[in-house]
């Protein structure tokens, strides 16, 4: 953890002041895991880009093997034979993770029937179990959608994780650990998410399948 955590700060010297928040909340979520947890992710516009992308490396292999776990290789090859066989050799162990913005349908029905603001924290309500983690991203901070699926997490005791702008917005106080980036603009904001993002993957990956 601590040789990506230097990696990642020599490449972006600024975000210096977060190497605490950032190594928090990989111990969040790697934590989550080894209880048999889950990460459900959050956000609008780029943002949403990025939950799924964050959904993305959790959800397979993203720098080191992940074989499955042996009782379910042995499962597969003494129920199905070859084709288990070749399932083990194929199938990567995936670490649950949901977007809370792909399910079209299901956003939709929600826009319609209860409003726009609620299309996140609705999804929580539905999901989220104590101990799970509620990764929400906002550069600014402010999304309505995005605090109230905050204030969802915590009715549900669920842990959360908050990537934001300097300024930590309205999600600042609901956050269990706040990665504020020191930028305002929502592209500048966005350019260090993904830097960060992509280092608690690796430290998260790299501690469980190592």
């Amino acid at each position: 953890m601590e040789n990506i955590l230097d990696e990642l700060i020599a490449r972006h010297e600024r975000i210096e002041y977060l190497r605490e928040s950032i190594r928090s909340a990989a111990e969040m979520l790697i934590d989550a895991y080894k209880n048999s947890r889950k990460v459900l992710v959050c956000g609008n516009g780029g943002s949403s880009a990025d939950a799924g992308h964050i959904v993305g490396e959790l959800m397979k292999s993203f720098e080191v093997p992940r074989p499955l776990d042996p009782t379910t290789q042995r499962k597969l090859k003494m129920d199905f034979g070859a084709r288990g066989e070749l399932l083990v050799e194929n199938l990567q162990q995936g670490l649950p993770a949901i977007s809370l913005s792909e399910h079209t349908a299901l956003i939709t029905a929600i826009s319609n029937d209860l409003g726009e603001e609620f299309i996140f924290a609705q999804q929580v309500v539905g999901y989220g179990n104590p101990g799970d983690v509620l990764m929400a991203l906002s550069t600014s901070g402010n999304a309505r959608n995005v605090v109230n699926a905050l204030m969802a997490a915590k009715a549900k005791g669920m842990k959360t994780l908050g990537m934001t702008g300097e300024t930590g917005g309205g999600m600042k106080p609901l956050c269990d650990v706040l990665i504020n980036v020191p930028e305002t603009r929502t592209a500048r904001v966005q350019e260090l998410h993904l830097p960060v993002y992509h280092a608690l993957c690796m430290m998260v990956e790299k501690k469980l399948f190592r």
